[in-house]
């Protein structure tokens, strides 16, 4: 007898159903056999291309879109600052409009105080004059506000450093409160020293000047804007030590370039000294350009601290650095993790075996 195959261990022909499922195709590719042919005598359709499998994560984006998103992530803190800058400068003018209600209340006693400097170098029987109706009303408004922005420095200067903190280290940042009252101070101290000090000599040098065929009659306005610009002016000058502190912790400048550039900070406050002050004498000038060079070297000893603790952070910092490379990563909890991994299978005993009949100790 010969060894033949049976009938029914014969291969049948596949269906057109089943040789177009991924089955039939992935069985078609494994053996590399073509497909025999249908009862019907078509020809098997041709094996499906191998599929890569799809690669999971979220789909790529156009080109684009892409830009879009990476404008929007760099537009992002930019509308953040200026969202925060909005806030700060409403909260100051806020602090402006509180003033200015609670100076408004003493306008008249606060215009005495600022016209006292001219009347005390009038002639006597001469006093300030109004050219239009409306002229002592809008004076006395403005000079309420003006007041009132004096009296809401401290909370301006408050904002003002808060908004930039985020630029500063962590113990400049503790300061802000004192540098604020500091900022301040000087404003209002620089505006005082310009109206008991700057104000009597400039407002008698210009009334000097007159004779008999000139008489001095200055306008409320004009008086109150003289006035305002030398008080600003004197407040912001006195600024000086504050602005170094920040341009300092910022890293624009360093104490040895303010003290490269003292011999032109000298030049220039005469310069400004000049320009800012009523009268063109020297001794109203050297009022204005000596508290300036002053100043500017009790900025240049504030920068000096500010540089020398912002390189103590900074060695601190790199020891800290320098000591955490040098010392060599610890095993220990590697070790003691695995060891508390494999502790419960060595301490598992084998349960007990039933005891059997013939034990003798049984019964």
């Amino acid at each position: 007898m010969t060894d033949t195959p049976e009938k029914n261990d014969t291969p049948q022909a596949p269906r057109p159903e089943d040789a177009t499922t991924p089955t039939a195709a992935a069985s078609d590719g494994e053996t590399g056999q073509a497909s025999p042919p249908t009862n019907n005598g078509s020809a098997p359709p041709p094996p499906e291309e191998p599929t890569v499998p799809a690669v999971s994560g979220p789909p790529a984006s156009p080109p684009a879109l892409a830009t879009e998103a990476a404008a929007g992530m760099k537009e992002a803190p930019l509308m953040e600052h200026l969202i925060e800058l909005r806030s700060r400068l409403v909260r100051c003018l806020i602090a402006v409009g509180i003033g200015f209600a609670g100076c408004y209340a003493f306008a008249e006693q606060l215009l005495f105080l600022l016209l006292k400097p001219l009347k005390d170098v009038l002639p006597n029987g001469r006093t300030l004059i109004a050219t239009s109706l409306p002229e002592s009303f809008f004076t006395v408004m403005k000079l309420a506000l003006v007041a009132g922005a004096f009296v809401a420095s401290p909370f301006i200067f408050y904002q003002l450093w808060k908004f930039v903190a985020p630029g500063l280290y962590k113990q400049e940042r503790k300061i802000i409160i004192p540098v604020a009252i500091a900022s301040a101070f000087c404003f209002v101290g620089g505006a005082l020293f310009g109206y008991f000090i700057v104000f009597p000599f400039g407002f008698k040098f210009f009334v000097d000047y007159a004779s008999d065929y000139i008489t001095v009659m200055p306008t409320i306005s004009a008086y109150f804007s003289l006035a305002t610009t030398l008080l600003f002016a004197f407040g912001l000058i006195f600024e000086l030590p504050v602005f170094i502190f920040f341009l300092t912790s910022l890293g624009l400048v360093s104490t040895k370039a303010l003290r490269k550039f003292r011999r032109w900070a000298i030049l220039l406050s005469f310069i400004v000294a000049a320009v800012l002050t009523p009268t063109p004498d020297a001794i109203n000038q050297l009022l204005m350009a000596g508290p300036m060079v002053v100043l500017y070297e009790v900025g240049i000893w504030v920068s000096w601290f500010v540089d020398k603790s912002r390189k103590e952070e900074k060695a601190k910092k790199a020891q800290a650095e320098a000591e955490a490379a040098a010392t060599p990563p610890n095993p220990e909890p590697e070790a003691q993790t695995a060891a508390t991994e494999t502790e419960p299978a060595a301490t598992q005993t084998p349960p007990e075996s039933p005891k059997s009949d013939s034990d003798p100790k049984a019964g």
